[in-house]
């Protein structure tokens, strides 16, 4: 796993040099596009995404490749989650940020078998830092292995990404949690939210869109660091061509079930 894990950390690096950062607050207009209402995709994902998919085929011949960018284009590549090897890829995640010239946003890759995260990684290509994870063996933040904090706040800080909750849900939860949790900001971008729960940034976060390539590697990060990522009835989040709604990340699995009590009942 060491070498696997090296491998697609010197190649995430590499797209990143080579492809994403050449590109950040340099795009034409003609470079970015509306894929679908609100959704964002510019000449940097499709192309960062091309040069994942040869270099991880390179290093796993026999697993499968499931990209954000190659679903929106034919949604059915997402039935190869439920069975086999399959590589899971995020080229830009929090292209909107990406494309306004802001950060965060980040490149993330997990490995999957039949649904069931194996191992991710999140690269932050401004800064470098690399959040890696493997099931059962732990979490590393650059090499060094990271246990999840909670933030020390007088009352929890969570991230609520509330934005596909129709207008009646999302006002109930605001209401649910007003007093109970200190409402952050959220980066739209779940490669930089993930990690902020691991780092004691915020104490927890809900989301209710779970992309695979949004959620795999941060689940697996959050879950191999000592914290809980799971569906909003307990149940754990696993990989599927139909990726259902809800999920929620907590610093530990004390806070997650206080949580999901408030925002869930």
């Amino acid at each position: 796993m060491h070498s696997l894990s090296a491998a697609v950390g010197t190649l995430m690096r590499e797209v990143a040099r080579d492809v994403v950062l050449p590109r950040y607050q340099n795009l034409a207009g003609h470079e970015v596009e509306e894929k679908t209402v609100g959704e964002l995709v510019t000449i940097a994902d499709r192309e960062a995404e091309l040069r994942l998919n040869d270099g991880l085929s390179r290093i796993l011949p026999d697993a499968g490749l499931v990209g954000e960018e190659a679903c929106a284009a034919d949604p059915s590549l997402t039935e190869k989650l439920e069975t086999g090897l399959n590589w899971v890829i995020d080229p830009i995640d929090g292209t909107g940020n990406f494309a306004a010239g802001k950060p965060p946003f980040a490149i993330m890759v997990a490995l999957a078998d039949a649904g069931i995260m194996q191992a991710s990684w999140i690269l932050d290509p401004l800064t470098g830092r690399l959040c890696e994870a493997a099931l059962g063996r732990g979490a590393w933040i650059d090499g060094e292995p990271v246990k999840a904090r909670e933030s020390g706040a007088n009352i929890p800080i969570a991230g609520l990404s509330v934005l596909f909750l129709d207008p009646a849900d999302r006002q109930a939860m605001i209401d649910r949690v007003e007093g109970k949790f200190e409402v952050a900001d959220i980066p739209r971008c779940a490669g930089e939210q993930y990690p902020r729960i691991v780092l004691g940034v915020h104490d927890l976060a809900a989301f209710e869109r779970t992309l695979p390539w949004d959620h795999a590697p941060g689940a697996l990060f959050v879950n191999e660091a000592g914290g809980h990522v799971a569906r909003p009835d307990g149940s754990p989040y696993r990989l599927a061509a139909d990726p259902g709604r809800g999920l929620l990340a907590a610093a530990s699995p004390a806070l997650w079930e206080r949580a999901a009590g408030i925002l869930y009942g």
